[in-house]
């Protein structure tokens, strides 16, 4: 056995580097402490990158109206009321801070007449609220951060696979790491650690996650002991790419539906104004004309006194309802919807649109000025992740922090498009605080016992000691497949038992692949150790599935259609393993929502007994 491994010692070391991830490792160097970024993919290649519409903040730029306060209804009701409502309000009241942040910092946010940061309309905010830049926010938020990143001092090592987290007395202590280069082994002592390892939507055949979308950071926290919670909301993006094959999932900004792009079935008709929920019956347009009348407001500039179109619903909405078009025979021609913004300006659509254009143009033949997009959903964020603490983001297990899509509480049942980035900035700043407060208590680094090295190394090079064993490929495409069809958009009682009972025997199968020879530039040998986190992260988004009796927000049951208010509208899932390294599922409730905070809210959608 290659026993051999290099050392390594940060006060803070922050796995991942996307936005949140970038964002922590500022914070937590701008406080003094050592910081190290252990990074899955190249810098500048995070996740982030492909969140295109924009960030949310009640700036108040194009509608005065808006307000902290505001967002805060709309991230509550848009989460059916399931989120830590106290990160909510964090949320709410910090993000418009972290956006005039960056943009001392450099970011080029797209300008308003008046030279404000321009904010446009996204589903489930009320308000004009997404800044912007174009339809490549992500990636200039990534731009900007890295660039303020490299001058604070802290240390990135790319394109490293983190298989470990080390603890002693219920404490994280370090990471173990390896090179996806040379196969080199790296022993990582740390006084605070922070996840920053977004989602797992690379667990489903159709999504609109890139390749290291493992679900790797929510299973190194499980495997330490963490709690995972809500890890049966999975949110499908109502709008990704259909056709051609090699592109299927590759998202389509909501951004488009928020300049006034409009959902039509095969049949020609603009469908969505069949699918308004009661919920938010008062809020939408329910005709053509009053809908087109709010765009009208909107491109001219004007306040929006007119309801907004049903497009803008929150997107378990918009997926649902164009799932239920394709159920009824009436899906556009390779089965999702037709969605149309070449009623605009051409010269508009270019300015406003131009990645979706380019996306469009070069990936399909389409020119997104003159015809239709086609689009359906497409796995798209996981609104559950490692549990932590509202204020500090630290998990149950001490020293160790998580923040982005790598944490839940922020989202509920459903995240509203545009939360994201705004998540990222707002709790990766309060993670990196934090951590960096936790390692100034830690006056020494602990030693890693190397007996538990050894271990980890032993694990690591299983794949390549099989002389031989299963393609790792086959495998996990059988995974993402059985995922997509039973633990998809809508799921059944006997679909998730069915679901639970093949990742067992995929889980078998996993552990008899042949990772091929040699650790240098090997995908192979890197695909054999995903599988186990993708397995696991799959059985906790099965199970947790199976036991909600209800649908909300990004979890639809088809033998429990409606939701049950009374029971599973208070209480969110809590996975954890025991003692016997079996998964365990609990459901606990958040504190109860203080009186000033809940007459912001609409009193009927909380169904309060009497």
């Amino acid at each position: 056995m290659d026993g051999n491994y290099a050392t390594h010692e940060y006060d803070v070391v922050v796995i991942g580097a996307g936005g949140a991830g970038l964002r922590a490792a500022i914070e937590a160097s701008s406080s003094g402490a050592s910081v190290a970024i252990i990074s899955k993919s190249m810098l500048g290649k995070a996740h982030t990158v492909m969140a295109e519409g924009g960030a949310a903040a009640a700036l108040a730029n194009k509608d005065e109206r808006d307000s902290w306060k505001t967002h805060f209804r709309d991230t509550m009701k848009g989460g059916k009321y399931l989120n830590d409502w106290r990160m909510a309000k964090i949320h709410a009241q910090q993000a418009p801070d972290r956006i005039r942040e960056l943009e001392q910092w450099g970011a080029v946010f797209d300008r308003t007449p008046k030279g404000l940061t321009s904010q446009r309309n996204f589903g489930g905010h009320t308000y004009p609220r997404l800044a912007h830049i174009g339809d490549a926010t992500g990636l200039e938020l990534i731009r900007t951060l890295q660039q303020r990143g490299i001058h604070m001092g802290m240390d990135v090592f790319m394109e490293f696979t983190v298989r470990k987290l080390f603890k002693k007395d219920g404490k994280v202590i370090g990471c173990f790491s390896y090179s996806r280069n040379d196969g080199s082994f790296h022993v990582f002592k740390a006084k605070s650690i922070i996840l920053a390892t977004g989602g797992a939507t690379r667990c489903w055949e159709v999504c609109s996650g890139s390749w290291e979308y493992t679900g790797e950071g929510f299973a190194l926290a499980y495997w330490a002991g963490a709690q995972m919670g809500d890890m049966e909301f999975i949110q499908f993006h109502p709008t990704g790419m259909i056709w051609p094959k090699s592109v299927k999932g590759i998202l389509v900004t909501e951004g488009v539906r928020g300049e006034g792009g409009m959902l039509r079935n095969s049949e020609g008709d603009r469908f969505m104004f069949q699918y308004v929920p009661e919920m938010y019956k008062d809020e939408f347009a329910d005709t053509e004309k009053e809908a087109l009348e709010w765009v009208d407001e909107v491109v001219s500039g004007k306040l929006a006194t007119k309801r907004r179109p049903p497009e803008l619903l929150t997107r378990d909405v918009v997926a649902k309802a164009i799932n239920s078009e394709r159920d009824a025979g009436r899906a556009s021609e390779h089965g999702g919807a037709y969605l149309d913004i070449s009623w605009r300006d051409e010269e508009e659509v270019k300015k406003k649109l131009p990645g979706m254009y380019h996306q469009f143009k070069e990936l399909a033949a389409v020119d997104i000025t003159k015809e239709h997009m086609e689009v359906g959903p497409t796995a798209h964020y996981v609104m559950g992740g490692v549990k932590v603490d509202h204020e500090t983001q630290e998990t149950c297990i001490k020293g160790l922090f998580a923040a982005g899509e790598a944490a839940t509480g922020l989202h509920g049942a459903n995240r509203l498009g545009g939360n994201s980035l705004s998540d990222l900035i707002v709790f990766g700043k309060i993670a990196g605080e934090h951590a960096a407060k936790s390692s100034k208590d830690v006056k020494q680094f602990a030693e890693i016992p190397e007996d538990e090295i050894s271990e980890v190394i032993a694990e690591t090079l299983k794949p390549l000691d099989r002389k031989e064993g299963e393609n790792p490929a086959t495998v996990v495409s059988e995974l993402r497949t059985m995922m997509q069809n039973k633990v998809g958009i809508i799921r059944t009682k006997s679909q998730l038992e069915e679901a639970l009972k093949e990742l067992d025997d995929l889980e078998i199968r996993s552990e008899g692949v042949f990772g091929g020879s040699g650790k240098s530039y090997n995908p192979g040998w890197h695909q054999s150790l995903e599988i186990k986190a993708m397995i696991d992260v799959s059985r906790m988004c099965t199970l947790a599935a199976l036991k909600r009796e209800e649908s909300r927000g990004g979890h639809t049951r088809d033998d429990f259609p409606s939701p049950d208010h009374n029971r599973w509208g208070k209480v969110n899932s809590v996975i954890s393993m025991n003692e016997k390294g079996e998964m365990e599922i609990q459901f606990e409730s958040y504190p109860p929502i203080p009186e000033d905070l809940k007459i912001l809210l609409d009193s009927d959608d909380f169904h309060e007994e009497a």
